[in-house]
């Protein structure tokens, strides 16, 4: 976390939120998160109270990108669910306030992992989260979308139709090079996706490790963070999305698991992952995986493309760590088509 608090007109958020926020007494003093590449995050301070404050970054965005507001209607509707969220306080939709829409909630006390191979862990603490990991996201899944309000919260039909014919539309915005992994993946998606087998439920979009708190005293998630690519779609694609990270170089590069001895590190395989999933999901299975994997492969290859770009045009949230991203985005989307050949 860095002191500086760049880029938010604190005295403006103090007087919104004396407002529009019941109980709120300044002053306020902010702190910026280092994470969050997408979506700018603060930790705002009082004397009485510690809040996060989370907004649209400034400048042209891309549209339907950086969804503060859905953020924020997703995880209230959650609250009181077997889900954890954090708890919503007020949403700003004025941009004239401090420049961009923005939202306050709670801050959550509790762990923060980066990497998934838990190198601050003991050996046999390890599992446990991964445990956990599993259980909460069928929990995502089975989330009640009628008793949440949620119904109308994505489109019918198609999620993999929509959500490749979006990604596309979103890579092509943000290109910079052409990849030739990518101009082979596209195609290959596009004709390769499978009949719609009746499942609807939320799906998180990007559900990994470093978007989650955990309690201090036991392997319990306390919040979900990071809603931004939440919708209404088919679970498979949040299940491919953790193993797509794992199977990623490990350290802060790659963040992902590969090349480590998972049994020696008390670290869970692929197939343990999906087995313990499905259990909690009550499903037999997930046939033809491969898929899944090609496709979260691309829409991450654009999600970091959108990263990279934003770093390129001077308005990421954290410019140094966006350019360094971008150098991923081909081995993404040839990840991706690796994937694509074990249909």
């Amino acid at each position: 976390m860095t002191q500086d608090a760049n880029q938010l007109d604190l005295p403006a958020v103090e007087r919104w939120l004396s407002e529009h926020l019941p109980g709120f007494q300044g002053p306020v003093r902010a702190e910026k998160f280092d994470v969050g590449q997408s979506n700018p995050t603060y930790r705002l301070t009082t004397p009485t109270h510690r809040y996060v404050l989370r907004r649209k970054p400034p400048g042209v965005l891309l549209k339907s990108a950086h969804a503060v507001e859905r953020e924020f209607r997703v995880q209230k509707a959650l609250a009181g669910t077997d889900v954890p969220v954090a708890k919503m306080h007020v949403l700003c939709e004025d941009d004239s306030v401090i420049g961009s829409p923005f939202y306050i909630m709670d801050e959550v006390p509790g762990r923060h992992f980066n990497l998934p191979d838990l190198p601050e862990l003991a050996i046999e603490d390890r599992r446990p989260i991964h445990l956990e990991m599993a259980r909460v996201l069928a929990a995502i899944h089975g989330a009640d979308l009628d008793a949440t309000g949620l119904s109308d919260y994505g489109p019918t039909g198609n999620y993999y139709r929509r959500q490749i014919d979006r990604w596309i539309k979103q890579y092509r915005a943000s290109e910079t090079d052409r990849i030739d992994a990518m101009e082979e993946l596209i195609p290959w998606l596009d004709t390769n996706i499978p009949a719609d087998d009746g499942r609807r439920t939320l799906a998180h979009g990007d559900y990994r490790i470093d978007n989650m708190l955990f309690e201090k005293e036991r392997p319990r998630i306390a919040a979900v963070l990071d809603w931004e690519l939440s919708t209404i779609g088919h679970p498979f694609a949040d299940v491919a999305a953790v193993i797509m990270q794992w199977n990623m170089p490990a350290g802060p590069d790659g963040r992902g698991l590969a090349g480590l001895d998972r049994d020696a590190q008390g670290l869970m395989s692929d197939a343990e992952f999906i087995e313990t999933y499905c259990r909690h999901a009550d499903i037999p299975g997930i046939e033809g995986f491969g898929f899944y994997q090609a496709f979260t492969l691309f829409r991450m290859a654009g999600i970091i493309q959108g990263v990279y770009k934003r770093a390129l045009d001077g308005n990421a949230s954290n410019p140094e760590r966006a350019l360094k991203m971008g150098e991923l985005v081909p081995r993404f989307a040839k990840a991706g088509l690796d994937a694509a050949r074990t249909v």
